[in-house]
């Protein structure tokens, strides 16, 4: 079985990009590498065909992630929402535009990433999820970029639990 991750923000140049690059990272030192995929999207197409922001890839490599050439930005569909078991929005206004998008069945699937961050708010059903926003660093400067990352990192090791877990209980 493969389980199928990704993480979304607004051009997918930025936060998305980092977030999918951190959790390959972290599946892969986990041994999940080859039972998850993660990917990533935007809920604009406004950078569409772009690659990851040169300051989000210089903050990646000085802690040590690959940052591959090959990412270009897009906008995700309802047939990708369809498809992947987890989807992983940067702030709450994005789990507003793919709740929009995505057909009921899929709605318990979008989970806010910072959901999985053992330090964030909790926040109860009914209750403004904006608090778990992660930032958006593109009108920043670097530390910007430093503080996205850390948020992503800190709740990386809680979405490879959430998908283990969930591995451990599919059926064949």
């Amino acid at each position: 079985m493969t389980y199928r991750v990704m993480t979304v923000c607004t051009g997918n140049i930025c936060r998305s990009p980092m977030a999918e690059i951190v959790l390959r990272d972290r599946f892969e030192a986990a041994g999940l590498g080859d039972l998850v995929v993660v990917d990533s999207s935007g809920v604009s197409d406004e950078e569409h065909g772009n690659p990851v922001d040169r300051r989000a890839r210089s903050v990646l490599a000085a802690h040590g992630y690959p940052t591959g050439d090959g990412h270009r930005a897009h906008r995700v569909t309802a047939t990708e929402l369809t498809s992947r078991d987890l989807l992983l929005p940067a702030t709450a206004q994005h789990a507003r535009a793919l709740r929009r998008l995505a057909p009921a069945e899929v709605a318990d699937r979008i989970v806010m990433l910072r959901r999985f961050d053992p330090a964030a708010p909790v926040v109860g059903p009914g209750e403004p999820e904006h608090v778990l926003d992660i930032d958006d660093p593109w009108y920043g400067g670097m530390q910007d970029f430093e503080d996205c990352l850390a948020q992503i990192e800190a709740a990386a090791d809680g979405v490879v639990a959430h998908v283990r877990a969930a591995l451990s209980t599919a059926t064949p």
